[in-house]
């Protein structure tokens, strides 16, 4: 009977794996059917009252669409934005005129810059623009596509302003702050590490370390301290962000003391041409939209307790569920990410000259290009709340306690892995398998926070193999139709992570 419950629970989530995997199915396509699924298996054979299966849709679609998707078309509007007014380009022209040294640029451009696209935008963006530039800039396109999938693992719990981790708050009631400062204890390690992979892999070894151990360590330590002290004490939503900026600087001012040091062959970039015209105020004016982001999250984060609770406090609590257990839906209007996003995108717009039909041409075009994406997430947040409801995840959750018994720490991670493997985003990952983590955890008598951060390591490591997001990096770098080549070349990364990352959590379990 326990076997029937598993396999029964395991419906929905069989049909993504079968349909994004082997189907190829695109996810706006797989994930309203997965819904269908996990709403027929609910109702039919487990007994949800179909008011119960209908009020945990409309649950479902409500918590999607704020503040989930609401930060992510605002983090998406803000960087279509830059690049219709040209700063984009600017940006770009000012990190790479910093150094000549490939292993250099590579940290700066792939890690600091890239990890600060995952903390602004994420979906994929930390891996594609840092990938297009560094490819224009001459570089290998198979070693930068596996070291940018590599470093891009650990900062997607905290990518798109902590998308991630606030989706897991919303799926599974716990509170985003210890989940934050949990993901940052289980991924610290990997985190402080992958800089190095990300030389070793595209220096070609042990060799590239070469005169570049001490840089190496200054920019991996100047995002990874900041980051775990944010993520500990601040929440998830500006870790990856300011932990960015300050490897940005130190890198720079770094790599500017070295402009004289020797750069083997091999590592030698060909010489880029600048805007010599770039002034410091076009240099503000190009990075005001992240600039104004920064301060207003800031500002509005808990460090600021006396301007954060004022503004949380305009928030509504509605009843949407109806059924055993039901509890209202939290909803806050003002201080969320999404709606600072969208007014820093708007006042930077502004700044850099565009006019407002232009901005507001932006925003809506950023809507439609992403209906796909708003299916996609909707979608998999009700099947989510369809197996919450129904006793899908708890059955799921009995099966795998009663299996692995007290060494399921040491496998949780690779629930995550999964996960991101089959849908390629931290986000669903979180909302798909989070409830059933916390459900083993607690049966376990383990802190369900815990478990809740391996899932989120482990789904940021599962995207390593994701065909969605190895086929994007392929058409960032142009080697679109080799995604089953860098899949094969990148899958040891991804075990290693995996394994490493398991380990820490029955460690510290």
């Amino acid at each position: 009977m326990l076997v029937v419950k598993f396999l029964l629970g395991l419906v929905p989530i069989i049909w993504l794996v079968i349909a994004l995997t082997f189907l190829k199915m695109p996810g706006y396509k797989a994930c309203p059917i997965a819904v269908l699924f996990a709403g027929a298996t609910a109702v039919l054979f487990k007994g949800l009252p179909l008011i119960s299966a209908a009020t945990s849709v409309v649950e479902g679609v409500c918590t999607a669409l704020w503040p989930i998707i609401l930060v992510i078309l605002a983090a998406l509007f803000v960087y279509g934005l830059t690049c219709e007014t040209g700063a984009m380009d600017r940006i770009k022209s000012m990190l790479a005129g910093v150094s000549r040294d490939k292993r250099v640029l590579v940290l700066l451009i792939g890690w600091s810059f890239g990890c600060f696209m995952e903390g602004m935008a994420g979906f994929g963006t930390a891996v594609a623009i840092p990938g297009s530039i560094l490819v224009g800039l001459g570089f290998d396109p198979l070693s930068t596509l596996l070291a940018l999938l590599v470093v891009n693992s650990t900062p997607t719990a905290f990518g798109s302003v902590g998308v991630p981790l606030t989706s897991l708050e919303s799926a599974t009631g716990l509170a985003a702050g210890a989940l934050s400062s949990n993901t940052a204890l289980i991924s610290v390690l990997l985190m402080f590490l992958s800089p190095f992979l990300m030389v070793f892999i595209v220096g070609g070894g042990m060799k590239a370390f070469k005169g570049l151990l001490p840089f190496t360590l200054l920019s991996s330590a100047a995002f990874v301290i900041p980051h775990f002290i944010l993520a500990t004490f601040a929440g998830p939503e500006l870790p990856n962000i300011i932990g960015s900026i300050c490897s940005l600087i130190v890198s720079v001012l770094a790599a500017m003391r070295m402009k004289d040091h020797e750069i083997p062959e091999e590592y030698l970039v060909q010489e880029q041409k600048t805007d010599s015209a770039l002034t410091v105020s076009d240099a503000v004016k190009a990075w005001s939209p992240f600039i104004l982001i920064f301060f207003l999250l800031l500002f509005t984060s808990k460090l600021f307790p006396f301007i954060n609770k004022p503004l949380s406090s305009i928030s509504s609590s509605i009843p949407l569920y109806i059924g055993e257990g039901a509890a209202p839906s939290s909803f806050t209007w003002i201080n969320t990410p999404g709606v600072w996003i969208i007014l820093a995108g708007i006042i930077g717009g502004l700044i850099q000259g565009a006019s407002l039909p232009s901005i507001l041409a932006v925003l809506g075009r950023t809507v439609r290009n992403n209906l796909k994406t708003i299916l996609t997430i909707c979608s998999v947040l009700v099947t989510a709340k369809l197996m919450v409801h129904s006793g899908m995840t708890t059955d799921v959750a009995d099966v795998l306690v009663i299996t692995a018994g007290k060494f399921y720490p040491l496998f949780s991670p690779m629930v995550g892995v999964l996960g991101g493997f089959v849908t390629g985003s931290g986000t669903n990952t979180s909302v798909l398998f989070g409830p059933l983590q916390a459900e083993a955890a607690a049966q376990l008598g383990i802190a369900q926070e815990w478990l809740g951060a391996a899932n989120s390591l482990g789904a940021g490591v599962g995207k390593m193999i994701s065909p969605s997001n190895v086929a994007l990096g392929c058409a960032a770098v142009g080697l679109s139709g080799k995604e089953n080549l860098v899949i094969g070349r990148i899958f040891k990364y991804c075990l290693l992570y995996a394994v490493v990352g398991g380990i820490i959590c029955f460690a510290l379990a």
